[in-house]
């Protein structure tokens, strides 16, 4: 058995540390923050609660299949959509509900809408084969995604130990390769409102959907297939339960601990060097952290960190959260209110690096579903809008002031807080650049730029033997259940690496 070195403790990490831990491996994690969890995390005060990363979990069977205790409720409205215009969309689990909304919104695109979720499916069968089974020289885990009828807790597929069959070129060609996601709307949806609904999902992996590959419409199959939920107690309980999980299965966790080089030669991994100096020896280092710290800090590597740059950086966020007073009638728990031009709220983030002047935003209202999250008679909004990353000291408008145009757009689209308010904190994307150690606070690392970006993503196995990489910067992507699928390829990819890897009998640790 291999010792095993995680640094940073982010929900992929702690996924293939808890699956190496229950084949026998010695594991340790070391986390620079005082929790686990990475960016499922929450902010506190006065009796407020607000969830600052994740607050909608899908696929929860890839964390109950590892036997994570999570006390789930499923959410039968999965998103409110307010258009510029007043006119709102309510989006189901059940995808024939949703079809009707479809049709009271725009009278005849509900049929539109049933065609776009059966190629969504279609999409989403091809990827969990390819994409989202493993690396692109083939896949290493079954497919981690349910068929009709399945609940959580039911079996997603387990890591594989021998050949997996490849995929025919049909399904490949499933995903619609070298077309956008503007684009997929366009072949959709007459109605300017349906096309901007579909491109909200580029948004899910920090990308412009008139730039990103189609693949990125196969969310609705998830949300519909397998449902939203919400984890009671806010959805850091998942981290919670993980964290007890790895305690059972014997992970070694070093919290406030900071990785400052990973130790390697020319061919292979020997450890990692805390900030103190340490040299802790390993077979196997995983990084959970930002694939450009890791190239850039840990284990230079110039021409890696040049491709990673060329990608381009994922949007960033600017959150507000927001504890509000009394109850709000009829607000779901999730609700996006977008802007009038979607286009140039796009520019304005990828192509001029600004925050944008008509911004889309994000409300996250668990108060609606759970009562520990905000005082009796209150709510907690958690508010977020996607804003270029970098140094918010180079905004035209200064973090506070921006604050106050989004709040004077959220009141001329039928949610004034005016008077409401307890308080008002602020995250920036410096904030997120801070704490998670993110290249200019981007949430998603690299953006998904162009229809095949998906493809050239930092791989799971790094240049050495012995080192792997997982986390929203790396393959499959970012985002609780894509993360969590790559600690899994992670792990099956040391289970099939191992032998090749592993030190000498009696071969000294460096």
């Amino acid at each position: 058995m291999a010792e095993v070195i995680v640094v940073g403790g982010g929900v992929g990490g702690m996924v293939a540390a808890l699956l190496l831990a229950r084949d026998g491996h010695d594991v340790r994690i070391y986390e620079r923050l005082p929790r686990l969890g990475g960016k499922l995390a929450e902010h506190r005060r006065d009796g407020f609660t607000f969830s600052i990363g994740p607050s909608l979990l899908t696929l929860p069977a890839l964390f109950l299949d590892l036997g994570v205790p999570l006390d789930l409720l499923e959410l039968d409205e999965l998103c409110r959509y307010r258009f510029a215009d007043g006119s709102t969309l309510s989006t189901c689990r059940d995808p024939e509900r949703t079809a009707e909304a479809v049709d009271r919104l725009a009278p005849g695109e509900g049929r539109n809408w049933r065609a776009f979720h059966r190629w969504a499916e279609r999409c989403l069968d091809a990827s969990a084969r390819t994409f989202f089974a493993g690396p692109m020289s083939g896949p290493v885990v079954e497919p981690p995604f349910r068929r009709a009828g399945r609940r959580p807790g039911d079996r997603p597929g387990a890591p594989a130990g021998g050949p997996l069959p490849r995929p025919r070129l049909g399904g490949l060609l499933a995903v619609a390769p070298g077309r956008t996601l503007d684009a997929l709307a366009g072949r959709f949806f007459r109605d300017a409102r349906l096309r901007q609904y579909v491109d909200r999902y580029a948004t899910y992996a920090g990308s412009n959907p008139y730039r990103a590959p189609a693949a990125l419409g196969c969310v609705p199959a998830i949300e519909h297939g397998d449902g939203g939920w919400y984890v009671r107690g806010g959805l850091p309980r998942l981290a919670d339960a993980l964290a007890v999980s790895l305690g059972k299965a014997g992970v070694e966790i070093h919290l406030e601990t900071e990785i400052t080089e990973v130790i390697a030669d020319a061919e292979r991994v020997g450890g990692v060097r805390t900030a103190l100096g340490e040299a802790v020896g390993a077979d196997i280092v995983i990084v959970n952290a930002d694939a450009a710290s890791l190239y850039g800090r840990l284990l230079p590597d110039r021409v890696r960190l040049r491709r990673i740059a060329r990608l381009g950086l994922s949007s960033s966020a600017f959150l507000m959260l927001a504890a509000v007073e009394g109850r709000t009638e009829g607000l779901p728990h999730h609700t996006v209110v977008f802007s009038a031009d979607y286009r140039r709220e796009f520019g304005d983030i990828f192509d001029r690096r600004r925050p944008p002047e008509d911004p889309t935003v994000y409300i996250g209202c668990p108060a609606v579903v759970d009562a520990t999250q905000a005082p009796a008679g209150a709510e907690s909004w958690s508010m977020l809008v996607n804003v270029p990353a970098g140094d918010p000291a180079r905004w035209p408008t200064p973090p506070e002031a921006y604050a106050e145009l989004v709040l004077d757009r959220l009141a001329s689209r039928g949610h004034d807080l005016s008077g409401r308010l307890r308080f008002l904190d602020l995250l920036t994307p410096a904030d997120l650049r801070d704490r998670y150690g993110a290249w200019g606070g981007a949430i998603y690392g690299g953006a998904y730029g162009g229809p095949f970006a998906p493809f050239r993503r930092p791989g799971n196995r790094g240049p050495r033997r012995g080192l792997y990489l997982v986390g929203g910067s790396a393959h499959p992507g970012g985002g609780l259940p894509l993360v969590a699928m790559g600690g899994r390829i992670v792990a099956a990819l040391v289970r099939r690496d191992l032998p090749r890897s592993a030190r000498r009998p009696g071969e000294a640790r460096r």
